[in-house]
This record gives structure tokens, C-alpha cells and sequence, in this order.
């Protein structure tokens, strides 16, 4: 699994608990990202929905949510064979190679042209089939196994990471076995449309700030997109990324409240998990206010380390640390909303299991004022 700003590695276990709880056996995954509680969901045998609007967390839901190895038998063994192929090519340098390796450092020269070579060949030999989503995945993890950031792509490493002198190596993906589904589109138009139907269980784990996560991760854009864009600035971003109406209502200030109260309304699900933490644009109260009319609300609090930035410090354009970080540490909320027997049973099992904690309050926390900005 590539690395991940908003990755639930942690909460995995508490939401499959939940999700047994619940007694679901259909679900959604609404801002699936790397699809961990859509794939922690699909091997307990619940039939998931991954939607996100990022090219990379579309094809990885692809890969990991929608195939299901059991209904096209020859699959594992094609990309097996497939793999393999790509592993044996010899390294071709082009647009990967220029702008990720020499216009920037994300990769050493010598595995960005692996990368432009294997990229090449899945686009020519396995476009439109069943094993590209798995392919192209494939490709992501492995450039994420030898890339030289801190794991948000704002920014690269100023010396090499020691995992980047690693050949680029593909390996095959763990296919899960089960239906499921990936749709990729924002979720304020998908919540309530009924493309997605109604679900027994749905998981909402929306942006928390401004930043973006096809700009965070816009190196894996580009190689899912493979149309060699225009770029800008030290970190070669996609030129698309400027344009004003790229940017997600759920990074702006003004508008997340409101978007992400029209989703929590229009989902159609029986129960509604939403996870957010107190760092976040919305209070606690008004995150219960947005939940209570879906029906009687829960909320687990968890322990978490803040974001790469916070450890890493507080840094000017310069690279010069000119500040110290007030704290280490936050929590994250999840908020469950629906009937109160069916909640508090779902809650229960989390608290019986130690997974986390019930809370009333939450204990206030002051927030950094400062933006930390990682050293280039």
C-alpha cells in the first residue's frame, strides 16, 4: 500500500469491528483514498463501493475493490505472467525520467526510466482489459517503495532517502475475492445519486484542510493519467491543478461545512460512520449537529500522531526551520449515526474490544497557526 497523508491504517481494526457490529453485508466507501476500510470490508465478505475523485484512488479501488479474481479465473496467472514481463524491461527514459528525476528528484534517474518503460508497455499492451487497474497498481506501489519524499509529493527529499537506491521491482498484488465496485467521481454529486444505491453501512473520511490530495499526490495522477502534462513550480505539479474549479469544496474554509453536511444528509445508508479529528475546520458540537439527523449519534475518540509535517517541524520557503511544533498528537473522532440500538451495539463492540473510547466532550486542543512547509 502506498504511502498515505490520510491513510486509516490505525482505525482499520475499530471499523471492522463496527462494520460486524452492524450486521452489514453491503457497504460504501465515499473518500476511499488507498482503499484500506474498503478492502478491511471486503475480505470480512460485505460487498463495497470505493468512490474517490483522484485518478490514483480510482484505479487502486479498482484494483483492490472492484476485481474479484474468482469471477475471471485465468486473471491471477495473466498478471503473474504480466509482471513478471515488466520486471524483465529495460529502463527507457522519458517524461517520468525529465520531470520527476531531473526537472525534480523524486526517483533516481535510473528507476524513473523503469518507470517510463513499464508505464509504456501497460498503456500499449493492456489498455481497456481487466488487468490494467492491477497493473498500473502495481507500478504505483513500486515507485512508492524507491521515492525520496517524506510521503506527500508538495515536496521531495534534499538527499536521497536510502529506499530510493532500491531498483524499481513490481510485485502482485493481493486480489481480493468478492464482488464490489469503484466509481470515480465528488462526492457531493454521488451521495445521494442512485448509481450507488442504498447501502447498509456507509464510511465517510472526507478532507480535513486545504490541502489537496491530487496535489499531495500528484506524481501517482500523473502516472495513472500517462498524458504527460504541463507543470509548474520545484515540486512539477500538474498544471491543472491551478484552475479554480479543480479544488474539492472540502478544501475551502467556507464551503466544507456545508458540502460535508449535504453529504452526511443525502447518503443513503442505514448507519453513517464519519471519522474527523479535533484539528479540523468544524467544532464538535457541530460535527454531532451534522450526524443527528441521521438518527441517534455515538462517537469514539482515538489517539493518533499528527501529520508528516508536524513531526518533520515548521520550515520556511528556504528550507530553514523557524519553529517549534505545540504538540505531537491529536484525535480522531468517529461518529456513528443511525438507530440507537443498532449504534449502540456497533459502539459497544469497539469499547469491549479496547479498540477505542466512547466520549461526551472532547478535550479541547489549540491548533498550530503556523503552515509547516517541507524543506525542498
Amino acid at each position: 500500500m502506498i504511502k498515505y497523508l490520510g491513510s486509516k491504517r490505525r482505525l482499520v481494526p475499530a471499523l471492522s469491528v463496527l462494520a460486524e457490529a452492524s450486521g452489514a453485508s453491503t457497504g460504501l466507501d465515499l473518500f476511499c483514498g488507498t482503499t484500506r476500510v474498503a478492502q478491511a470490508w471486503k475480505r470480512m465478505g460485505i460487498s463495497v463501493t470505493a468512490v474517490d475523485s483522484a485518478r490514483f484512488a480510482h484505479v487502486l479501488a479498482r484494483c483492490y475493490v472492484a476485481t474479484d479474481p474468482r469471477a475471471a479465473p485465468g486473471l491471477t496467472k495473466e498478471v503473474v505472467d504480466a509482471v513478471d514481463q515488466l520486471n524483465a524491461l529495460v529502463g527507457r527514459p522519458g517524461y517520468v525520467t525529465e520531470t520527476f528525476c531531473q526537472a525534480s528528484r523524486y526517483f533516481r534517474p535510473e528507476n524513473g526510466a523503469r518507470i517510463d518503460a513499464v508505464r509504456d508497455v501497460i498503456e500499449r499492451d493492456f489498455a481497456g482489459t481487466d488487468v490494467w487497474p492491477v497493473l498500473v497498481t502495481s507500478l504505483l506501489e513500486a515507485a512508492d517503495r524507491v521515492d525520496s519524499t517524506t510521503g506527500v509529493q508538495m515536496a521531495y527529499l534534499k538527499a536521497w532517502a536510502p529506499r530510493a537506491n532500491q531498483p524499481l521491482t513490481l510485485r502482485v498484488p493481493e486480489l481480493l475475492p468478492g464482488p464490489g465496485a469503484a466509481v470515480r467521481g465528488d462526492a457531493c454529486v454521488l451521495a445521494g445519486s442512485p448509481g450507488l444505491g442504498r447501502v447498509d453501512l456507509a464510511y465517510l473520511d472526507p478532507p480535513y484542510n486545504q490541502h489537496r490530495y491530487d496535489s499531495n499526490y500528484h506524481v501517482w495522477e500523473t502516472i495513472v493519467a500517462w498524458d504527460a502534462p504541463s507543470h509548474y513550480g520545484v515540486a512539477c505539479k500538474r498544471d491543472e491543478l491551478r484552475e479554480p474549479d479543480r479544488r474539492s469544496a472540502f478544501n475551502g474554509k467556507r464551503t466544507m461545512p456545508t458540502a460535508l453536511g449535504e453529504v452526511v444528509a443525502a447518503v443513503q445508508a442505514d448507519v453513517v460512520i464519519l471519522s474527523y479529528n479535533n484539528e479540523s475546520w468544524l467544532s464538535f458540537d457541530e460535527l454531532l449537529e451534522l450526524c443527528a439527523g441521521r438518527g441517534h449519534v455515538e462517537v469514539l475518540a482515538f489517539d493518533s500522531a499528527r501529520y508528516v509535517g508536524a513531526r518533520i517541524g515548521i520550515h520556511n520557503p528556504a528550507g530553514r526551520k523557524v519553529g517549534a511544533v505545540s504538540h505531537l498528537r491529536n484525535t480522531e473522532y468517529v461518529l456513528v449515526a443511525g438507530d440507537r440500538a443498532r449504534v449502540r451495539s456497533m459502539v459497544d463492540a469497539v469499547t469491549r474490544a479496547g479498540l477505542g473510547a466512547a466520549v461526551e466532550r472532547p478535550v479541547p486542543l489549540a491548533v498550530d497557526t503556523a503552515e509547516a512547509t517541507l524543506p525542498v
